[in-house]
């Protein structure tokens, strides 16, 4: 682009028939295909829900709780667009109900709305229009490819549908697009593809006055040409513009897909913008052939207490992903869950596994299980990972059964007078749970010649936080006499980041987590040296 600042556009995409067609892929794509272009983007996520973000939400209900670079709580669709375009989020690309119903209360008592009535239209409208149009204020960005969930027809999702329709009003047809994501469902009885959902779902955009630019058809069988002629004409869609998204292997081929049909080159037109460049994916396509065709398959154990719901832990799992490809292997994941995990049991659960990864979480449910499995790992000398309550894991279990503290524990899950992991100071007097947390990217000095620092290949480095709870210092000089030694520390708190046991071939607990600055371009570099360690493991035995 010119060095003259241009108009910014901004590309809506919703959703219809059903959820989690995966409409943070489609906008994570589209966003990946237009940066390969050469223009500058950023996505966005509004979410219908009343919390003000998802952190005090239970896994189970939202899947991941995602953490950006300055501290917001988000939904897990910002990871998706970090690893799709390696451009860290912020609180501005998240937004909820909860957050702008909250803003707009706050603004009433302040007074700031001079005795007015404050309804859903204009005041609620205009704070989500705000909300998007914040962005594109910051002179960075060219497109803004705004995600709005839940589906259309939903109450819930009224308001952002109608903030939508004014801005494209305002701003003008050739600075906006709509992208509708729907599905089009297979008959098994009849062997047919149907097409009704989506010609209805369109029609329910269009009662709310959105006419969708690009249709996205999310299907398991191909789509003949007939079909897309079909709904192109009974949603007043282009033929051009119709996108047939079938199930992949891998998510990452999800943009060589839309590609493929063209939808840049279509978003592009409908901005008025001009194809600049042919986009260059030669890196992204050699990732996704390393992806689909390994030299090998290791098996890894993620144990943790929500393993029913694998996208609570989506941002380790395509951690995995992005490590394994780096070393040309397959990582299959066998999610172990902690509360099943007995002395009795832990034998079977963690038999064969090459390594193993203690999850992040909160709470007492499945702590005993999960310091079981970082004993397994110790012991047997299995290449070990532990993340945030993880690593704290491992303290504990050390603690108990090298160090000989019997009742050692955190002050999280007991009133022990060994609290080897303990609250954080400044988390002492904090009642409120919502956003409270030591949150985003925080310095770390990691100490040289440790894994840690042979895996990142720099002293000086900064990763994100979410926790409440930390490494109790009290107990540093027992640990390091005993073999648990801190190779990461925070130059300005001594908070301990990081621990390893040097005679072990690969033991390492971080309490922050790397899972969430892997993405496809640049595999996080602790992950890689894990599943590096996983393979050394795999060839001795």
């Amino acid at each position: 682009m010119s060095e003259e600042k241009k108009q910014t556009k901004y590309i809506f995409v919703t959703g219809g028939v059903a959820s989690s067609l995966g409409k943070g892929i489609i906008a994570a794509s589209l966003a990946r295909l237009l940066q390969a272009r050469g223009y500058s983007v950023t996505n966005q996520k509004l979410d219908p829900y009343i919390n003000v973000d998802p952190g005090t939400l239970n896994p189970y209900e939202h899947g991941e709780c995602y953490v950006t670079e300055d501290g917001a709580e988000a939904d897990l669709d910002l990871g998706h667009y970090e690893r799709f375009t390696s451009i860290p989020t912020s609180q501005a690309n998240n937004v909820t109900t909860g957050r702008v119903y909250l803003d707009v209360i706050t603004k009433e008592r302040h007074g700031d709305y001079l005795g007015k009535t404050v309804q859903v239209i204009p005041h609620i409208t205009d704070e989500i229009k705000n909300r998007i149009l914040r962005l594109g204020r910051k002179d960075t960005y060219d497109v803004i490819i705004t995600e709005i969930g839940g589906t259309v027809g939903d109450i819930e999702s009224l308001p952002y549908i109608e903030a939508v329709r004014q801005l494209r009003y305002s701003l003008g047809y050739k600075n906006t697009a709509v992208v509708h994501l729907t599905l089009i469902p297979y008959m098994a009885a009849s062997g047919e593809l149907k097409t009704k959902p989506t010609q209805h779902s369109v029609k329910a955009l269009l009662e709310n006055g959105l006419q969708p630019d690009i249709l996205v058809l999310r299907t398991e069988k191909h789509l003949s040409d007939d079909i897309k002629r079909k709904v192109a004409l009974f949603c007043n869609v282009d033929q051009n513009a119709v996108m047939e998204s079938i199930d992949v292997p891998t998510i990452y081929e999800v943009p060589l897909k839309m590609h493929q049909q063209h939808l840049d080159e279509v978003a592009l037109a409908k901005l008025d913008l001009p194809a600049i460049q042919e986009p260059d994916l030669s890196s992204w396509c050699e990732f996704v052939a390393r992806v689909k065709n390994p030299e090998k398959t290791i098996e890894m154990a993620l144990v943790g207490k929500y393993t029913e719901l694998p996208d609570a832990y989506k941002s380790i799992c395509e951690s995995f992903i992005h490590a394994g490809a780096t070393n040309h292997v397959k990582v299959k994941l066998k999610y172990v869950n902690s509360e099943l995990l007995t002395s009795e049991s832990i034998d079977k659960a963690l038999a064969g596994m090459k390594g193993i990864l203690v999850a992040p979480g909160f709470g007492h449910r499945g702590i005993e299980g999960k310091i079981l499995a970082v004993q397994y790992a110790r012991q047997n000398g299995i290449p070990f990972l532990g993340i945030c309550l993880g690593m704290q894991c491992a303290v504990i279990e050390f603690a108990r059964n090298v160090l000989g503290i019997k009742d050692a524990d955190s002050s999280e899950m007991s009133t022990t007078p060994n609290p080897v992991i303990d609250i954080m100071e400044e988390q002492k007097t904090v009642l409120d749970k919502g956003g409270t947390m030591r949150l985003g990217a925080y310095p770390c000095r990691l100490t040289e010649g440790s894994k840690v620092y042979e895996a990142y290949g720099k002293q000086l480095i900064s990763e994100r936080h979410r926790h409440r709870y930390e490494f109790n210092n009290k107990y540093l000089d027992r640990f390091e006499a005993a073999g648990m030694v801190p190779v990461g520390v925070n130059p300005d708190s001594g908070l301990v980041e990081a621990v390893e046991i040097p005679s072990h071939p690969w033991f390492v607990g971080v309490q922050y987590h790397p899972e969430y600055k892997s993405t496809v371009l640049n595999p996080h570099p602790l992950f890689v040296a894990f599943v590096k360690a996983a393979l050394e493991y795999d060839d001795k035995k």
